[in-house]
């Protein structure tokens, strides 16, 4: 073999593909579904301006030649006030306990506050898993503001002995950083095979995540009691008989369920004009999503005082 034919050490050791969990945890309405779905580069996570709209983990899958980070969208953890809220607090900390890295977002506009400090105490407790601190929406504030931003949040984790592997700001919105984000969490990721096929997103099915796009749609401009108060159930998701190959049709039969028969008149509208701009809305995003015309069907259901009712929970899937 002539010279310079050898391999060189950096070819003969190959970089190891990494696969693993991460999890963006904070208070409600920090950006986190916002940043897995930019992570992502596409909407797999509802995003609402009203605090405490996610209620499934959505898993995002973020897929690179050397690696496979798998993102958990946890509800925000919170002081319950509910049932329901006590429920989502249970499925932030049971989350925590099996991913390999956690994402702390706090957003840059913001400063820290009791919820940042309450969740940053949790994450003490946690001893061997690696903590990211995530400055969310910078594209909200001045560079000033970012600074003290940064040193506010590396003084947090001294004081609680938490040692941040990185502390790193960026804007969703802006699609700034986010790459970088990327990159930052994938060496703390262990070394193994990728978990999902190649082309896959999410793993959360399709009913749910119908469900979640017409929960959104439900939410946007709604007076303040209600964000809370609505969840949504897809009843039924089949083909429409009889239709031509090429113009295929997916009847989708949808409830949404309220607390109280006065919120019924506040999602409906005058006229049932708002329930058929939640019905435009989200049937845009679905078709987007499962790539077949829709013809939607929402329906408005009273089931009292749901959040705080077991039974209720369970039927309605938390």
């Amino acid at each position: 073999m002539t010279a310079g034919t050898f391999p060189s050490p950096t070819e003969q050791r190959e970089t190891p593909h990494r696969s693993g969990f991460a999890c963006f945890v904070g208070r409600p309405n920090a950006g986190k579904s916002t940043l897995t779905n930019a992570l992502v580069g596409t909407k797999v996570a509802i995003t609402s301006s009203r605090p405490q709209t996610t209620r499934h983990t959505v898993r995002g899958i973020v897929h690179r030649p050397e690696a496979q980070l798998v993102l958990v969208d946890t509800p925000g953890l919170h002081k319950p006030r509910t049932l329901l809220g006590e429920r989502l607090n249970d499925v932030v900390r049971t989350t925590w306990a099996e991913v390999d890295v956690i994402g702390f977002c706090l957003p840059a506009d913001q400063k820290l506050g009791p919820g940042d400090r309450y969740i940053a105490t949790e994450l003490a407790g946690i001893k061997k898993t690696p903590k990211v601190a995530i400055v969310t929406k910078t594209d909200l504030v001045e560079a000033e503001q970012l600074a003290q931003q940064l040193i506010a949040i590396d003084r947090l984790g001294t004081e609680l002995g938490i040692e941040w592997a990185e502390i790193i700001p960026v804007s969703a919105v802006g699609d700034k950083q986010v790459g970088l984000l990327a990159d930052l969490l994938v060496p703390l990721l262990p070394e193994g095979p990728a978990l999902y096929p190649e082309g896959d997103l999410t793993d959360e099915p399709e009913q749910v995540m119908v469900a979640e796009l017409i929960r959104e749609a439900a939410l946007e401009g709604v007076r303040d009691e209600l964000p809370h108060s609505i969840a949504v159930v897809v009843e039924e998701m089949l083909p429409r008989e009889d239709r031509p190959a090429d113009r295929p049709l997916l009847d989708i039969h949808a409830n949404l369920y309220i607390e109280r028969p006065s919120q019924k008149g506040i999602i409906i509208g005058p006229k049932g004009r708002r329930l058929k701009e939640v019905g435009t809305k989200s049937r845009k995003h679905i078709e987007a999503l499962l790539g077949t015309p829709v013809f939607l069907d929402l329906h408005v259901k009273v089931a009292k005082d749901w959040q705080r009712d077991p039974k209720q929970l369970r039927k309605l899937g938390f």
